[in-house]
Formats: C-alpha cells, sequence, structure tokens
C-alpha cells in the first residue's frame, strides 16, 4: 500500500514521529514536508498535494497532521474523491475507513500524542471498508457513497 503523509510546521512532530512508526512497520510512504519544524508552509499547499497524489494514483491513503487536524481536514475535503477524517481516538479511526471509506487521516499535533497517533495509524491502515458487514449494511453504505459521489459530480464541475 503507497501512502503519503505531510504537515504544516505545527504537525511536524507528530509527522516525524509517525513517519518513524511506518519506516518501523516497512510501510512505502511518500513524506511531502516540511523537512523540519522552521519551515512555515501552508496547510492548504500541503493537503492540495498530498490529494493530487491520491487523485493521480500516486498514493491509496494519505495521513496530514496540523495542530488540531481540522485545518487540513477541511483543506483536503475540497478535492475531488478526497474523504478526509479527523481522527483523535482508536475507534474513530477504524470507523472512518470501515463506515466512511475515508482516505485521508488528519490528525493534530496539539490533541494527539506519539503512542496514540502510532496505533491510530496502524488501525486506519489495516481497516478496510464494509469488512465483515451484513450485506444489508454494506447494500445501505454503498448507496450513501454514492449519494456522496453524486453530490461531488454537481460541486466539483
Amino acid at each position: 500500500m503507497k501512502i503519503v503523509i505531510g504537515s504544516d510546521k505545527a504537525g511536524f512532530a507528530l509527522k516525524s514521529s509517525v513517519a518513524a512508526h511506518l519506516t518501523s512497520k516497512t510501510h512505502q510512504f511518500t513524506d511531502i514536508g516540511p523537512e523540519n519544524d522552521k519551515e512555515r508552509v501552508s496547510f492548504v499547499e500541503i493537503a492540495d498535494n498530498l490529494c493530487a497524489s491520491i487523485q493521480k494514483n500516486k498514493a491509496e491513503l494519505g495521513i496530514l497532521v496540523c495542530g488540531t487536524g481540522m485545518g487540513m481536514s477541511l483543506a483536503a475535503n475540497k478535492h475531488l474523491g478526497i474523504y478526509a477524517a479527523v481522527v483523535e481516538s482508536i475507534y474513530s479511526a477504524k470507523m472512518s475507513r470501515l463506515i466512511n471509506n475515508a482516505n485521508v487521516l488528519c490528525m493534530g499535533g496539539f490533541i494527539v500524542g506519539p503512542t496514540l497517533a502510532n496505533e491510530i495509524v496502524d488501525v486506519f491502515l489495516a481497516t478496510e471498508y464494509l469488512h465483515n458487514f451484513e450485506q444489508w449494511r454494506r447494500d445501505f453504505l454503498n448507496e450513501q457513497l454514492a449519494a456522496l459521489k453524486k453530490i461531488e459530480s454537481i460541486n466539483f464541475k
């Protein structure tokens, strides 16, 4: 699985911890910056670059980190085919993938500590959309996803 990660200055420390964790798990990933915590970067630009990687099939999943996760999520969700979820717990990481088919994980470096963040990342990466659900629930959630895609087709012209 190809992963892309990025942060702004506020999320740099947590992104670095997540990158080290991904390396230890031998996950393939691309870090789109910044390279240090001194560099001022736009969270909008980082989110835009990460989403473009997913849209161009250079990555399947993304991880964005800013101070709260909110700014990155707002910026990422402006892109067609991107479903970014702000996650602050292991349960929400699982549900964001299982039920909502999120493809971008957003976390807050001021909110989530490194140990919890690494556990969140592990669950987010390991969880598959609709895995082990009954058929009626699969049908319902697929209908909801189709409804979201219809809204996208109207709003992202």
